[in-house]
């Protein structure tokens, strides 16, 4: 918890008490439903919670923007998102439910009213448009683009402070992904944002239309 409020410092009681939640819901819950790997959960806080807050520390969402967490997961980043942004609504889909089953009950456990969740593979989602898509490490950078721009606003609801796009959290040399995507992303080198050494080739790429 502290390695967060080392770089987050802004937070009400109502999310430091949620952040703090966060320990005890994840390892009882990933007892009975593995949705984080074992060897990290006791590194919930910087593995999972501040990769996910990276986006926050660049990305300041409007209020009532609409956000599609695309491949959850276990709830990241939505999750965390959800609890550093409770004024925009967040849309967590994954294909497998019973990750689903863990997300909707953290959610609730947590009182965050501004999250939904949809069992779905991302070309079943129909008729609905979002401000940004957000992922982490679920496809290669082609895959997810194609996936995700029928989805994201042409015209957005609301003016914004950032041009509506695909957001995810990669790793590793990206190069070769990026070049074969055809996108022209920005890219957010996440070691200039956190000292730690777990975010060495870490990175966040935005691309917007």
């Amino acid at each position: 918890m502290e390695i967060v409020t080392k770089y987050f410092t802004e937070f009400t009681d109502k999310q430091l008490q949620q952040l703090q939640q966060l320990q005890a819901l994840y390892t009882d819950w990933n007892e009975k439903i593995n949705v984080i790997s074992r060897k990290d959960i006791d590194s919930l806080y910087e593995k999972h919670v501040l990769h996910s807050l990276s986006i926050a520390a660049i990305f300041d969402f409007n209020d009532g923007a609409k956000i599609l967490d695309l491949g959850t997961g276990g709830g990241f980043p939505g999750i965390p998102l959800a609890i550093f942004f409770p004024e925009v609504h967040f849309h967590l889909v994954d294909s497998i439910a019973k990750k689903l089953k863990v997300v909707q009950a953290i959610a609730g456990e947590l009182g965050l009213t501004n999250v939904t969740t949809q069992h779905a593979r991302v070309e079943d989602i129909k008729n609905r448009k979002f401000d940004y898509v957000v992922s982490r490490a679920v496809a290669p950078l082609k895959d997810l683009w194609q996936w995700c721009r029928p989805l994201i606003a042409t015209q957005p609801s609301q003016p914004l402070n950032h041009a509506p796009g695909l957001i995810c959290l990669k790793g590793g040399d990206l190069n070769l992904e990026i070049q074969e995507s055809g996108t022209k992303p920005k890219i957010v080198d996440i070691t200039g944002l956190y000292s730690e050494d777990y975010f060495k080739e870490k990175f966040i790429i935005y691309v917007t239309r």
